[in-house]
């Protein structure tokens, strides 16, 4: 191989590898930071009517806590809130509703906000029209039935839905409601994780995903307490989204 095509050769496997390194750059800062969804699809879907933040020209933040399971951590976690006077919305699935009455009434008098997320943990985009609407209508039905609250917020259970589901939604008086950052901690369950997804680089109008892990209760007085002292309300979902 003469001189020259040894340099072009060396020249492109240089180029090669720098973006074998930059692509694991990037990959690796999605995963620390929590990123789930490109431009394109966050636009995409945006514009399929779901709420993605609230007012962003307010200091308000959002914690949302989807509660399918994780039972065991609600208590100590509704301890916290009400030591540091937080009030935050809860996202309550159906089969998780029918066999935890008691402290579904507690996040209810302790002054929290109830939403919706829908019976079963079913993906909504591959739902028929109707499967949908009953997911969400029977949530809907034994909710009011248990703590006597009208609900009007849906969370899609792993935020699986399309412009069909945000249609339903709104015929039965909902608002479609996603996320602006995602915790991740069903899937990591570390403290400073959770942590640093949930406050780094925050502003105002954030809707911050969690869910009742062991790792997020260990996380949330911090959490709380760093928000705060960059002075930003801790509000409901309702309260952050009203103009």
């Amino acid at each position: 191989m003469s001189m020259k095509k040894l340099n072009v050769f060396v020249f492109r496997k240089y180029i090669v590898n720098l973006c074998i390194f930059g692509l694991i750059v990037l990959i690796g800062l999605a995963v620390v930071f929590g990123v789930n969804y490109n431009s394109t699809e966050t636009e995409t879907s945006a514009s399929q009517g779901a709420v993605y933040q609230g007012n962003t020209s307010s200091n308000k933040i959002s914690l949302m806590i989807n509660v399918c399971w994780g039972t065991e951590y609600l208590g100590d976690m509704l301890k916290i809130l009400e030591e540091k006077n937080v009030k935050v919305t809860f996202f309550v699935g159906g089969v998780w509703a029918a066999d935890n009455e008691e402290i579904l009434i507690q996040m209810v008098e302790k002054g929290h906000e109830i939403g919706n997320h829908a019976y079963s943990h079913k993906d909504h985009d591959k739902l028929t029209k109707e499967s949908s609407r009953q997911e969400i209508l029977t949530t809907h039905n034994l909710v009011k039935s248990i703590v006597g609250k009208e609900m009007n917020l849906f969370a899609p259970p792993s935020g699986a839905y399309n412009s069909q589901t945000v249609e339903v939604a709104k015929e039965l008086g909902y608002k479609t409601i996603m996320w602006t950052r995602d915790t991740i901690d069903w899937r990591d369950q570390d403290v400073n994780t959770i942590y640093n997804r949930a406050i780094n680089n925050a502003k105002g109008g954030d809707l911050i995903l969690m869910h009742p892990t062991e790792a997020t209760k260990n996380a949330l007085p911090k959490i709380i307490d760093t928000l705060q002292s960059q002075g930003f309300e801790l509000v409901s979902v309702s309260d952050n989204i009203s103009n």
